[in-house]
């Protein structure tokens, strides 16, 4: 079941569009986040603060978070897992 994750902040992302979590410390995160900042595909849900994650997202969208990967994947575990029965 699909369900909302806080990405921080109070804003809040699909479950189910989630493709990738990545750190933006990489050339390839940076330049993936450049240029949808470009093509007008990207999302910044940082509120200013430093950018800790990239989130990829189905249907070509970036989302950007100040959350660390390995909070969101806590939270993301929490939802989908406790979901299924986990």
């Amino acid at each position: 079941m699909a369900e909302l994750m806080n990405i921080g902040f109070g804003n809040l992302v699909h479950t189910d569009k989630i493709v990738a979590v990545v750190t933006p410390d990489s050339a390839p995160a940076k330049r993936l986040a450049q240029r949808a900042k470009q093509e007008e595909r990207i999302v910044d849900a940082t509120q200013g603060r430093k950018t800790r994650s990239v989130l990829i997202m189905d249907q070509n969208m970036v989302v950007l978070s100040a959350l660390a990967p390995d909070t969101l994947a806590g939270r993301f575990h929490e939802l989908v897992g406790n979901g299924k029965g986990d």
